[in-house]
């Protein structure tokens, strides 16, 4: 559905770069919903910026490809690459932004702006007809009529993260990109919104990739995921193995510091910081953090490894332990 292969990307930050997303390479399936994980400011949000070709000064790719591939009318599949993805946008690839609930046009009804969103890639659309399934899809969503003469201003925050998933899901497209869609919602809120989420999903068969730092929502409705970690994707797995089989120590640290019921154990957090991606140092970029770290860790960057036929973790610890993975491969399908 969606291969990256080798991505770099950075900033131009005045009189110097920015490198936030260093060399990261992974497919999304067909039918699935693959979760992104990480600290803030690990290059979460800007990665879906490269998926989405949403590609604008001083934001740039500096090597690297994208590919969507989604079957046209004919049933045959094409291929779109960076710069032809944009041209594709909300009719096979949409995207819900980091703090949706405000991106709504406040002056706009809901209605219009459902109008407006449908009528740029279907000129000759029926008003009158386009109406009635859009009332007919809120309902599905479990929103009722009066959404579409309403302003922003007048729904609760919950609903309006329900209007931005179905804005971006009205017209199936075949990838959604989520970017923490449940941020600033409470907790009966957001199992609302990962219901509805994986009830879409299921309904048209299309593929969803969703950015959030919670663990707790990728372990409840994502089917693989991948840790990144200063602009790197450090670990790539199945969600159940990632959980019960972390090979890359910064997973491990994540984890274990999720609450479990009936553990009454002091959490930790992990301790120091991130590097400076203006200035990444020349190995692993979780060493200065890790406690398994050597002199080795610190002076070169590690391989990556296969753990099994589609986990890959990025540690010199499984030098040994398990295959390399070469450069110019991607994770294969299931």
């Amino acid at each position: 559905m969606l291969k990256l292969s080798n991505v770099s990307a950075r900033y131009n930050v005045f009189d110097y770069y920015v490198n936030v997303i260093n060399n990261v390479s992974f497919t999304v399936n067909e039918n699935e919903i693959f979760g992104i994980a990480g600290e803030s400011g690990c290059g979460k949000s800007t990665l879906l910026k490269v998926m989405y070709d949403f590609i604008e000064y001083p934001f740039e790719i500096t090597s690297g490809s994208v590919e969507l591939e989604s079957a046209g009318a004919n049933g045959e599949i094409n291929k779109y690459k960076n710069g032809e993805i944009r041209n594709r946008r909300w009719r096979e690839i949409s995207y819900v932004p980091q703090g949706a609930m405000h991106v709504l046009n406040p002056v706009t009804k809901i209605g219009a702006q459902f109008y407006d969103t449908v009528s740029r890639h279907n000129k000759s659309v029926n008003k009158k007809e386009l109406n009635d399934r859009i009332v007919a899809y809120l309902k599905e969503l479990e929103l009722p009529p009066e959404v579409m003469k309403s302003y922003p201003h007048q729904l609760s925050g919950g609903m309006k993260q329900r209007v931005m998933i179905a804005l971006a899901t009205f017209q199936n497209p075949a990838l959604m990109l989520a970017d923490e869609p449940t941020t600033a919602l409470d907790v009966v809120v957001q199992r609302g919104i990962l219901g509805m989420l994986s009830r879409v999903q299921k309904r048209i068969n299309n593929s969803i990739v969703i950015v959030s730092h919670d663990l707790g929502v990728h372990y409840q409705i994502t089917d693989r995921m991948g840790i990144m970690y200063a602009g790197e994707m450090v670990e790539i797995g199945p969600t159940d193995e990632l959980f019960t089989n972390p090979r890359h120590p910064y997973t491990k640290m994540l984890i274990n510091a999720l609450p479990r019921i009936g553990d009454i154990s002091q959490k930790e957090g992990i301790s120091g910081t991130p590097p400076s991606l203006r200035s990444p140092p020349p190995g692993c970029r979780f060493a200065s953090r890790c406690m398994y770290a050597s002199e080795l860790c610190k002076k070169l960057p590690p391989c990556k490894y296969y753990i099994s036929g589609t986990h890959q973790a990025s540690c010199h610890l499984l030098k040994g332990l398990y295959p390399k993975l070469q450069p110019e491969e991607a994770i294969p399908r299931d």
